[in-house]
């Protein structure tokens, strides 16, 4: 038996492959993670999470990832689960009466955890803790719930504790923020020259607030101030100097998506930056088994102080707090009407 990888892997399509099943099994990721090109309909969902599970040795809990956040990034939609608002509604709401906007932030995450239970996905990416400025990216835009760290502090905060409530564990994101970067990571490199004073009292905050959480992921953004060098994702400089040391967060440190073109070298190369500069697990999303082939041979067994953050993790699971879901969709379509 192979140790397990610190590794969360992608699935191609809407079943394993044999190549996939075999991968798995060999390799043993830490977990997986699911997104809109998995999604058929509600037994197959269901099917994939208890397949992908079923390729993890003895009774390990394997976690199973999405990004089900409400508005545009959303990756089980209708009519499987319903269209939920975006982070800047809920911040709307948060702007007209504050405790309508957390009431329904919390709900809204309560909500999520009884619709991805259902299929056997127990950890959800959110909330979004980046605060953007003006003339930012689109990339974070309407995800985020508004423009003050304040705010997003707190409506981040309800969005956590909904999930948490519902045996569902977040994700905070993305960390130490993505809000300034003037570029989406997805497809190049975001740079962000603003003074480190400046990034403490805007885009660190939030997550500085919320350092004890039990998991967050990185951000592909390069901050001059810090390390002009390397973005947060590969830097040891920011993840010990700011993610372990001025935020304070001892938590479990994953990677954004290390497919994304904000990264330069191979797929191995970056696996390699990757864990070798302080995050503790490799994300990678796309699916493509090529690509993940050349992530696990370069990523490292989970051992160490990865490993555990991975067993505090892995321990929280299933503290649900017993709502009544009918109830909790009434309240919140009280408080949006529109969803």
């Amino acid at each position: 038996m192979s140790e397990s990888k610190a590794v969360i892997l992608g699935v191609g399509g809407l079943e394993l492959t044999v190549e996939e099943r075999a991968l798995y099994r060999d390799v043993q990721p830490w977990g997986f993670i699911l997104f809109g090109r998995n999604i058929g309909e509600a037994g197959q969902i269901a099917d994939l999470v208890a397949s992908l599970r079923d390729t993890v040795h003895g009774d390990r809990h394997a976690p199973v990832l999405i990004d089900q956040e409400g508005g545009r990034v959303q990756r089980i939609r209708e009519p499987i689960c319903p269209r939920y608002p975006s982070g800047s509604d809920l911040g709307a709401l948060y702007r007209q009466d504050r405790d309508a906007g957390l009431r329904a932030a919390w709900l809204m995450s309560r909500l999520h955890a009884f619709d991805l239970l259902k299929f056997g996905i127990d950890v959800d990416c959110l909330p979004v803790l980046d605060v953007p400025v003006d003339g930012a990216s689109d990339v974070i835009g309407s995800r985020a719930y508004g423009s003050q760290p304040a705010i997003v502090t707190e409506m981040g905060r309800a969005a956590a504790g909904g999930l948490k409530a519902g045996g569902v564990l977040p994700v905070m994101k993305h960390m130490p923020g993505h809000g300034r970067g003037m570029a989406d990571s997805h497809h190049e490199l975001p740079v962000v020259d603003a003074p480190r004073e400046d990034l403490e009292a805007h885009d660190f905050a939030p997550f500085r607030a919320m350092r004890d959480e039990l998991m967050a992921m990185s951000a592909h953004v390069v901050y001059t101030a810090i390390d002009p060098a390397a973005p947060a994702t590969t830097s040891c400089k920011v993840i010990e100097e700011v993610i372990r040391g001025y935020i304070g967060f001892d938590g479990l440190l994953m990677s954004d998506d290390s497919s994304m073109n904000a990264l330069r070298g191979t797929l191995a190369e970056r696996a390699r930056d990757i864990a070798s500069n302080g995050c503790d697990i490799v994300l990678h999303c796309n699916g493509r088994i090529d690509e993940m082939v050349q992530v696990v041979e370069a990523a490292r067994p989970l051992e160490g102080k990865a490993r555990a953050r991975a067993r505090r993790v892995e321990a929280a699971f299933d503290r649900l707090d017993g709502a009544d879901e009918a109830a909790v969709r009434a309240e919140f379509a009280s408080l949006l009407p529109a969803v």
